[in-house]
């Protein structure tokens, strides 16, 4: 498996969505996001744009940080977005039927380090922080450069 990574430098909440929206033609059922980083860097605005794109709508996307998972009918495919914030163990994942999920829906995890050994081998992994004191956030994605070298590609092209 050969990697991929790349780093974007985001000065704005409009450039994170709009680099959210060149990701949206790439992902399928099965895919799986890791969006990691501090609090408030930007994770669960990311998801929410990319959500409101796919369902193609403006409505309010909640963040999962209470409900844990909030699933989405989408048109070619169901999206759940999931905080695992509050979890103390890998083995909450089994009880949510997570592990199900990353083969028959998109799947946007926050706090994906609690997955363990459940985590998807070719998951993309999207790491958000801050980056100066403007509100500028710093985005490191990597992965498998065979799973996601084109959507990176295009991500790259118009940033």
């Amino acid at each position: 498996m050969s990697a991929l990574s790349h780093t974007f430098h985001l000065s704005s909440p409009a450039e994170t969505a709009a680099l959210a929206l060149r990701l949206a033609p790439h992902l399928q059922r099965g895919d799986t996001l890791l969006l990691k980083g501090p609090i408030g860097t930007g994770k669960t605005f990311f998801a929410r744009s990319l959500i409101q794109h796919l369902l193609n709508t403006s409505e309010d996307v909640p963040s999962p940080t209470y409900t844990i998972v909030q699933t989405y009918p989408a048109h070619r495919f169901d999206i759940w977005h999931c905080d695992l914030y509050r979890l103390t163990a890998a083995d909450e994942i089994a009880e949510l039927g997570l592990e199900d999920a990353f083969e028959t829906a998109l799947c946007l995890i926050e706090w994906p380090e609690i997955l363990g050994k459940t985590t998807p081998r070719n998951a993309l992994r999207l790491s958000f922080e801050m980056a100066g004191s403007s509100g500028q956030r710093r985005l490191v994605i990597s992965g498998d450069a065979v799973r996601w070298g084109d959507a990176v590609e295009a991500m790259r092209e118009r940033s």
